[in-house]
């Protein structure tokens, strides 16, 4: 009875959780002449004609590049910038390293909207209001990577590392050489939030950028969504667009990341 209970809560949660997104998919592929307000998850009359239309009416190509673009950076200087903080301080020793600890993990209480505006000052007054740079800096190396970070390098054994020293390594080769290749899964786990992250951001890409042909794809498809009232087969399309390369990104990358997540968690 217990085991019948429990698959029927996993049912219940894989229906809520994946129902919405296969009903949307099953309206971007239905008819001009099947009503689309009805849940039917096999259209009688599928067509993938609506894909293309959706480029017909709005660049979503270019949208799709530039979003594409501004996380691939971002994967970029996270994977990079969080590796060398989080390195810094799980092994190194320096004046005020529980203090930035504390400050990185405090930064992620605060919401984004409250330092909105500030940000949106800074970036004017560095002029890169409108531009896909100004876009990606806020979340070129976010703190939770950080932090992820620094817990994965914690769980190095000191003495690989000291033994590291005693060949002569310094710090720079113990963190490419040792320490890097040890953290591979937490790397995948912040390149797939890092990517995820940026992909889905809406209101920092709506606030900073100001022409058409910069936008990312979530403030294409929502400021132009006026076009597609009288077709939701069009919005449901734009919405798979949008939604199907985190889909397959994470369907490669999900052994990793459930190995980066347990690696990332060992120590606090």
């Amino acid at each position: 009875m217990k085991l019948i209970l429990r698959y029927s809560a996993l049912l219940a949660i894989l229906a809520i959780s994946i129902g919405p997104f296969l009903w949307q998919f099953a309206t971007s592929i239905k008819g001009p002449n099947e009503d689309v307000f009805v849940p039917d998850f096999i259209p009688d009359d599928p067509t993938f004609s609506n894909y293309a239309a959706v480029a017909d009416v709005v660049p979503v190509w270019t949208f799709a590049l530039n979003s594409l673009a501004v996380a691939s950076v971002n994967v970029v200087t996270n994977c990079l910038g969080a590796a060398m903080a989080g390195y810094a301080l799980a092994r190194l020793r320096f004046k005020g390293r529980k203090l930035a600890a504390v400050i990185f993990a405090s930064s992620i209480l605060v919401p984004f909207e409250a330092i909105l505006i500030s940000l949106f000052l800074v970036m004017r007054g560095f002029g890169l209001t409108n531009t896909l740079t100004g876009v990606v800096l806020p979340g070129a190396i976010a703190a939770l990577n950080v932090l992820l970070l620094r817990n994965a390098f914690l769980a190095l054994p000191a003495e690989v590392e000291e033994a590291a020293i005693i060949d002569g390594a310094n710090a720079w080769q113990r963190f490419t050489r040792l320490a890097l290749p040890s953290v591979k899964g937490t790397l995948v786990v912040v390149a797939l939030f890092s990517f995820m992250f940026s992909w889905d951001d809406f209101l920092w890409p709506l606030v900073v950028l100001s022409d058409q042909e910069k936008y990312t794809l979530t403030i294409g498809l929502a400021y132009l969504q006026g076009t597609f009232v009288q077709n939701q087969r069009l919005v449901a399309a734009g919405t798979i667009i949008a939604v199907l390369p985190l889909i397959l990104l994470f369907l490669l990358l999900q052994k990793h990341f459930f190995r980066g997540v347990g690696e990332g968690a060992i120590k606090g």
